[in-house]
């Protein structure tokens, strides 16, 4: 797997960014990069934002959101790769959500905001936490986390006004288990979805940090989306970005 570590670095520093907000610490949240294969070229699937949002308007980004409690709570019939959970605990000041409640965060998200629902149809619908997990009840969709591979974690810099801990994974489209139509739109979080090829997908308008991430996943694609493959962790120290690897 191979990236330009230090050009990717080189391109979030330079970045010009306000960071005089008062410092909070970053919540927990979760992306998912959804990956269609079937194709010549692999397409990643990005939604526009509202323009009306204070947070990021008109960006393309990945579905996702913060990880929720009732997130852990939900059953899957595959559970996490044992590498990628180890992953998901490394580096880490307190304790944090359970690896599996970041990766069902992503499949949670990505239903609210595309109505793209991931795992498997059973004849009997899962034993859902709650109401935000509903329509994989009601249309007897099961979350399979033995689909998804953790890629890259970035942490927002501080003195930001919203920071965010974000663990980002893929998954291929075949997991798509039903679509619910009509959840984007021009009144929606997402007024857009479109399936772009890797190759052109960072000429689009989106956060820096959504154009390094889609580069590692490029690469990680390439090597064949193996767990066992380092995950990079970007995140400031002294005013400057850094790139580990987890």
């Amino acid at each position: 797997m191979t990236v330009d570590a230090v050009e990717l670095v080189r391109r979030l520093n330079a970045e010009e960014r306000d960071l005089s907000f008062p410092l909070t610490a970053p919540k927990d949240a979760a992306t998912l990069m959804l990956i269609d294969r079937s194709g010549p070229e692999p397409t990643v699937l990005l939604g526009r934002r509202h323009s009306g949002h204070n947070f990021m308007p008109d960006k393309f980004v990945f579905p996702g959101g913060r990880v929720e409690a009732s997130d852990a709570l939900m059953p899957a019939v595959g559970e996490l790769d044992p590498r990628a959970a180890e992953k998901l605990c490394a580096r880490v000041d307190a304790m944090p959500p359970a690896p599996r409640a970041f990766a069902l965060a992503t499949i949670r998200e990505t239903c609210e905001e595309t109505g793209l629902l991931l795992g498997h149809r059973r004849e009997a619908p899962p034993a859902v936490p709650n109401g935000e997990w509903a329509p994989f009840a009601a249309h007897k969709v099961h979350p399979d986390l033995s689909q998804m591979f953790f890629v890259a974690r970035a942490v927002t810099p501080p003195g930001r006004p919203k920071r965010f801990d974000t663990r980002f994974f893929t998954a291929d489209a075949q997991a798509i288990a039903h679509r619910i139509e009509d959840v984007v739109g021009p009144n929606s979080e997402l007024v857009e979805l479109a399936w772009v090829p890797l190759s052109q997908a960072m000429t689009l308008d989106m956060p820096p940090i959504t154009g390094v991430v889609l580069e590692e996943l490029s690469a990680r694609v390439a090597a064949g989306l193996h767990h066992d493959l380092p995950v990079p962790f970007y995140f400031m120290e002294t005013r400057l970005f850094q790139r580990d690897l987890l």
